[in-house]
């Protein structure tokens, strides 16, 4: 009798809804097993959704805005004794005010889980990637990485950040002639529960056009698959504001983010 195949095994953070959810779904048909993270309970229900695809599907509630979160969420992937061969850091939440009137408090949690958590995982996933000098990574960045974000100020920087830190160590894995692959993703307004959670929903950017986000994630996955360094995801329109956005001056891009992001009221 010959053994069962083992599937190559994928992460996904994020993943209770929206593009996370949709991430896990293309992995699980591509024929990976996944370890699903969220914050919130709703991960495991998640988690079932996702297995009807004849995967394995691990769900690991944690909240990566603490060290502890990643640690847990980190040891679990190690606890299953199997290379990860793919990596979707994907977590992200964003808020909507300007600078002076938002709390601290709720400044530092999207810095911690935009930044410090995806910096984190990048890092872990990376050294255990090269280490065997085999796998692909895609951390979801943003249209707002290429732009000023008046009235979404931190979101937009934590963004930039990871924009940032993702083509940096694309060059260095060039430079090391690695094998393993990192790939941005860049969507613009996407039809997820971020611009409710974001208190988004009175912006013209919360009641204006958003992409599907199994769109989305599908061209996600994609240039992960095939290696490429980003991907603008999923309309014309997203596409060509990115290219917009290349030549604008900063002050013109903030400014028509603030028209975008301001409260209607």
């Amino acid at each position: 009798m010959t053994e069962p195949q083992i599937k190559p095994l994928a992460l996904v953070t994020g993943a209770s809804s929206g593009i996370g959810f949709e991430l896990a779904k293309q992995f699980a048909e591509h024929g990976y097993d996944v370890v699903v993270n969220a914050e919130d309970a709703g991960i495991e229900k998640a988690a079932m959704l996702v297995q009807a695809s004849g995967a394995q599907v691990i769900p690991v509630q944690a909240d990566l805005r603490t060290e502890q979160g990643v640690a847990q969420l980190w040891s679990r992937v190690q606890e299953l004794g199997r290379p990860l061969e793919a990596a979707a850091i994907n977590a992200g939440v964003g808020q909507s005010g300007s600078f002076v009137d938002t709390d601290w408090a709720d400044d530092l949690s999207i810095m911690q889980l935009n930044v410090v958590s995806t910096a984190a995982l990048l890092k872990l996933a990376l050294v255990e990637m090269t280490a065997r000098d085999s796998g692909r990574v895609l951390v979801t960045s943003s249209i707002a990485s290429t732009m000023p974000g008046a009235y979404q100020p931190v979101y937009n920087a934590s963004k930039s950040f990871v924009q940032s830190l993702t083509e940096a160590v694309q060059t260095e894995l060039k430079d090391k002639k690695s094998s393993v692959t990192v790939t941005a993703l860049m969507p613009g307004p996407t039809d997820t529960d971020f611009f409710d959670r974001a208190g988004l929903d009175d912006t013209s950017m919360g009641q204006g056009p958003k992409d599907p986000a199994d769109e989305v994630a599908a061209q996600g996955f994609e240039a992960m698959m095939a290696g490429e360094r980003k991907v603008v995801a999923a309309s014309k329109a997203v596409k060509a504001q990115a290219a917009a956005n290349k030549v604008l001056p900063d002050a013109v891009k903030a400014a028509a983010h603030k028209v975008m992001a301001k409260p209607k009221d």
